[in-house]
């Protein structure tokens, strides 16, 4: 049976190019000279450090443009709050989302339950496996998930005849 994954994967090699161009930014710029800002990445963790505030959302503006130039989609990250750290800095962790989590999977499956097509979805790990009788069925489970308009960005691999 024709078959196909829903899944939500991010390139860690391409957020560390984009974490390596922003920290060559911040050496760079005027408005950084001087200051302690810096972006770390742990596994799937950033770590933004900044003086205050309004250099900490400048960081951030320029994290979320080097992801976009990499075509890393920002909305794979989850922000954290905002917190004081030594010596009057401001410190934000951000998390890279990797992979569909129970919830949104669940949604999913709804979802195509509730379109009425004629697939079958389960839930496999961190990702969503759909299968069905014709081809033409899982285009249009496709072109239903791309247009529920979900918050994590969805990526269609393993189609299988």
């Amino acid at each position: 049976m024709p078959s196909f994954d829903v899944v939500s994967e991010v390139d860690l090699q391409e957020v560390d190019n984009a974490v390596n161009q922003v920290t060559k930014e911040i050496a760079t710029r005027f408005d950084f000279r001087g200051s302690k800002c810096k972006v770390e990445r742990d596994q799937a963790i950033l770590k933004v450090t900044a003086d205050d505030d309004y250099k900490l959302g400048q960081v951030l503006e320029v994290l979320k443009e080097k992801l976009t130039r990499r075509k890393v989609d920002v909305g794979v990250l989850d922000y954290g709050t905002v917190e004081e750290a030594f010596g009057g800095l401001r410190r934000q962790q951000i998390t890279v989302r990797q992979g569909v989590e129970t919830e949104l999977a669940k949604k999913i499956v709804a979802g195509l339950k509730l379109a009425k097509l004629k697939v079958q979805a389960s839930i496999q790990g961190e990702q969503v496996r759909v299968t069905g009788k014709k081809r033409d069925d899982l285009q249009e489970a496709i072109a239903s998930i791309k247009s529920a308009g979900y918050e994590l960005p969805l990526q269609f691999t393993n189609f299988r005849e």
